[in-house]
C-alpha cells in the first residue's frame, strides 16, 4: 500500500506531518503484497469507516474471522488467493459485493451456503476461474455453466450480478423452478428409501 509523506512505522500508514495510522479511510488495498496473513491491525483501525477492502493477489488461505468487525464494509475483494470451499467468513450484513475469483473453491454447495449465511445482503458475487464455477474459460461446458448459475441464483436469491453477468428475471424464475423440482425429487427419493 502506498502513502504520501514521511515513511510510517511498519504496519502503520501516516498522514503527512502526523504520527500514527491514517484514520477514516473508506478504501484500503493490500493487493500484490505477497501476504500470508491478513494485516488486521491496520485494517481494524478503520473499522468504523472502511467500505472497500482489497486483499487480492496474495497467498491468503486463513478464514478472515476478524473482518466481521468492519461495520461499514460493503465490498470485499479476495481474488487470486488460496481460499478453499471451506473458508469460514464472519457474519457481515453490510457486505453487498464479494469477489473471490481464481481461488481454490471446488465444492459449490458448501461455499454457496457459507456465502448465503454470512452475507445476507449480498448483491454481487464473482467467483470465476474456480473449479466450482465451470465456464468456457476453465474447461466447463455450456450446460455446466448454466447449471452452476441456476444453482447459485436459486440458493442466493438476493444476487443481481453473478460473475460478470446480470441476473435476469427469467433466469431467476428458471433457477427457482429447476432447484425446487430437484428438492421435491430428492425428498421423494428419501421417503421411498425410508419405507423400504
Amino acid at each position: 500500500m502506498e502513502t504520501e509523506g514521511p515513511p510510517a512505522a511498519p504496519g502503520q500508514y501516516s498522514q503527512p506531518g502526523q504520527p500514527g495510522p491514517v484514520l477514516g479511510l473508506r478504501s484500503l488495498s493490500f493487493a500484490y503484497q505477497g501476504l500470508l496473513e491478513i494485516p488486521y491491525e491496520v485494517i481494524l483501525a478503520q473499522q468504523h469507516t472502511l467500505e472497500v477492502l482489497d486483499l487480492s493477489y496474495n497467498l491468503l488461505e486463513e478464514s478472515p474471522a476478524l473482518l466481521g468487525e468492519l461495520e461499514q464494509l460493503s465490498t470485499l475483494i479476495l481474488d487470486c488467493n488460496s481460499y478453499s470451499s471451506h473458508v469460514k467468513f464472519p457474519y457481515m450484513p453490510s457486505v453487498t459485493t464479494v469477489w473471490i475469483n481464481k481461488n481454490k473453491i471446488s465444492n459449490l454447495p458448501i461455499f454457496v451456503e457459507e456465502i448465503h449465511r454470512k452475507f445476507p445482503n449480498i448483491k454481487i458475487l464473482s467467483m470465476m476461474n474456480n473449479e466450482a464455477a465451470p465456464s468456457y474459460f476453465n474447461g466447463g461446458s455450456l450446460p455446466q455453466y448454466i447449471d452452476y448459475r441456476q444453482y447459485v441464483i436459486s440458493q442466493i436469491p438476493s444476487l443481481t450480478i453473478l460473475d460478470d453477468t446480470e441476473v435476469l428475471g427469467k433466469e431467476r424464475a428458471q433457477a427457482k423452478k429447476t432447484y425446487r423440482m430437484q428438492r421435491i425429487r430428492e425428498g421423494s427419493k428419501r421417503r421411498k428409501e425410508l419405507h423400504r
